[in-house]
Parts: structure tokens; C-alpha cells; sequence
């Protein structure tokens, strides 16, 4: 097991690599703990849990809001939870986004902590301190920053996931080592098959390596007022495309990623190599690179994106695997790039033009 410690204005937390979910009560205080569960993990794992008061949700974006909020923090009034409760996640991204969510207003704020079940949970949304809703179907508008006091990665875990669930954490994982790692870039080209096969020492290196990118950007700026502004690599164009298509939030930022490098190819800050490289990666890991998007749904979507300022957006260029920068950029030089995409099926490759310019419109 690998401990990784985040120390942030809201608290320290501290991420297992290895830990199981079966040791949970070293962490929580069981007796005074409410367990939040969606329906598929609670299905898998049940006999796993301790014995605590369990409050299942469904499953997926779609209950992220503030509905499920509500009915939570009910089920807790109704349990008799006060500020001594302790509240665990146990699940993927939107559990933790939930539990995260429901601890910190609850009683204005409760002790929390995750298990978290999946691969793009355990790489991203678990960890860092994020916390939030969806409204009226966009990402994570109503939230606040919060650290768990730890996050649980079990990689036994993992064993449960479809295919599709699992190759969506990749997707992070490339985003990580895109901007921050060119080691574990080159790690990922050369062990993408073992990694797919969930090998245990491939995939433990990568959930470590890749949080530890997380971590050190976190432990700098936690609240995302500068450099943690860079893990959004992927993710303008990538929110935007799941909003509209309603593709997983991985599949969505592989092909936002590629988006991000053929700008950043255009502007001149990219090799055309390096492009490949990453959509090469991407490719290999199953994950899709081209899409066909409506431009005017995208941008409608980009327009209430929660990072706009104004009329712009701060957007992750990169100068180079491992060397990202963000860069202020209007919306409406978005909206040219964008529209320089054909029309073409998810399977075969659009190609950006006439977008190298986009970075001094802004």
C-alpha cells in the first residue's frame, strides 16, 4: 500500500493506493458512520461493507442533483446523524461527488471519506477535494471545495467494471501524464495491453504515478486559481461533448484531449509527432478520438461552462508532452475552431484547419 497526502486550506487527505475496502474501519469511526452507495456497487460489494447505516442512490449522471441531495440529507435527519456522524462514499465519481457534496453542508459540515470503485474515480473525481452537483444537465455547477480526510483506491475493485467504465479512467490517466509526466506516457505506450488486463502491478503503478501528478498541482493550488487550472487538459471541449452526446465522461475528454492538441498543434505549440503520439494512446486504449458533434450544441454548452469568464475561457494548451499552459481564450475563437470540424462518423478522422490563430483572439 502507497500513501499519498494532499494538505489543503479545507483539511489533509491522505490517498491508500492498495488499501482494501475490507479495512475501512481504520479510518472511519463505524459507529457514528452513514455509508453512501449506488445501486451496482452496494449489488457487488454489500458483503464487504461494515455495519453501518446505508443510503442507496441509482446510478449514473443523471441522479448528480440537487433532488438526490436533498433526499440524502433527509435520510440522514430521519437516521438521527449530528456533526459527530461520519459520512463514507463508496462508489465511482458520482457517489464521491454526492457524498462529498452532502457531508460538507450538512449540519454545515460533517467529517467524510471515500472507497472509491472505479478507475476514473480513483485517478480523478475522488481525489483533490472537488465536490458537486450537476444543474439542469451541466457538470458540477453547485459545489464547494472540500478534502476527504482519506480516499481508499482497492484495486480488487476494479475487477468488477465493464470494460467501457474501465477504459474511461484511462482517459484521465493520459490527461495526467499529457501535461505533467513524460515518463508515465512512455510507461502507458509500452504497457497499454497490461493495462487493459487490469495487471496488478501495471495498473497499481498508474493509479500511483498518475495521483501523485494530482496530488503535487493540488498541494499547490487547491482552489484552482492558477496551476491546477492545467487539469482541465481535454476537458473544455470534453464537458461540452458529453453534455451533448451523452457519451461517458472519459470517451468524451479522450476526444476533447485530441481537440486540445490539434490547437495546440496549430497555435505552434505542439509537434505534429506529439499530436500523434497522444491520439495514437488514445487509440490503443480503446478510447475514441473523433466524434461527430453539432457545433452549435457544443458551443451552446461551452457558453455555460462553470470556468467562463466573460466572453472567454481559460484553456489548456499544450507546449509539449508534459508541458501544459493555460492560456485565456475567447469563446468565439472557440467557436471558429470548432467549426472548422466536418461533419464525419465517430470511426473516421476529422481534421481541424485554419485555427492558428485561436490563441490570439482571445
Amino acid at each position: 500500500m502507497r500513501a499519498i497526502d494532499i494538505q489543503g486550506d479545507t483539511g489533509d487527505s491522505t490517498i491508500l493506493v492498495g488499501e482494501v475496502l475490507e479495512s475501512l474501519g481504520k479510518y472511519a469511526p463505524l459507529e457514528k458512520t452513514a455509508v453512501i452507495t449506488d445501486t451496482n456497487v452496494r449489488r457487488h460489494y454489500q458483503k464487504d461493507f461494515p455495519s453501518c447505516e446505508v443510503i442507496e442512490i441509482g446510478a449514473g449522471e443523471v441522479i448528480k442533483n440537487l433532488d438526490s441531495v436533498g433526499k440524502i440529507c433527509q435520510r440522514l435527519m430521519d437516521m438521527g446523524a449530528d456533526r459527530s456522524s461520519f459520512i463514507v462514499g463508496i462508489g465511482g465519481g458520482v457517489v464521491s461527488d454526492i457524498a462529498g457534496f452532502v457531508a460538507s453542508i450538512y449540519l454545515r459540515g460533517v467529517r467524510f471519506g471515500f472507497v472509491s470503485t472505479t478507475l476514473l474515480s480513483q485517478v480523478d473525481a475522488s481525489v483533490g477535494g472537488k465536490n458537486g452537483v450537476n444543474l439542469g444537465g451541466y457538470k458540477n455547477m453547485i459545489g464547494v471545495f472540500n478534502q476527504p480526510e482519506f480516499v481508499i483506491c482497492d484495486m480488487n475493485l476494479l475487477k468488477t467494471l465493464p470494460e467501457r467504465e474501465l477504459l474511461s479512467g484511462f482517459a484521465e490517466i493520459v490527461k495526467h501524464a499529457a501535461i505533467g509526466d513524460p515518463r508515465l506516457f512512455s510507461y502507458l505506450e509500452e504497457n497499454y495491453e497490461k493495462a487493459i488486463n487490469l495487471d496488478p502491478q501495471v495498473i497499481e503503478k498508474l493509479v500511483s504515478d498518475s495521483l501523485n501528478i494530482k496530488s503535487s498541482i493540488v498541494n499547490r493550488d487547491e482552489k484552482e486559481k492558477g496551476e491546477r487550472r492545467k487539469l482541465n487538459f481535454g476537458h473544455t471541449f470534453g464537458h461540452a461533448i458529453e453534455k451533448t452526446t451523452g457519451i461517458s465522461h472519459g470517451e468524451a475528454v479522450s476526444a476533447g484531449m485530441v481537440i486540445a492538441s490539434e490547437l495546440s498543434k496549430k497555435t505552434g505549440y505542439l509537434s505534429p509527432k506529439e499530436a500523434r503520439k497522444i491520439e495514437s494512446l488514445l487509440k490503443k486504449l480503446k478510447l475514441p478520438v473523433r466524434l461527430q458533434i453539432d457545433p452549435e450544441n457544443v458551443l451552446a454548452a461551452i457558453r455555460k461552462d462553470k470556468k467562463r469568464i466573460g466572453s472567454a475561457i481559460n484553456f489548456v494548451f499544450l507546449k509539449g508532452i508534459s508541458h501544459a499552459v493555460v492560456e485565456e481564450v475567447s469563446i468565439n475563437a472557440l467557436d471558429e475552431a470548432i467549426r472548422d470540424l466536418p461533419d464525419c462518423p465517430r470511426d473516421q478522422v476529422t481534421v481541424l484547419t485554419d485555427i492558428s490563430e485561436v490563441k490570439n483572439e482571445s
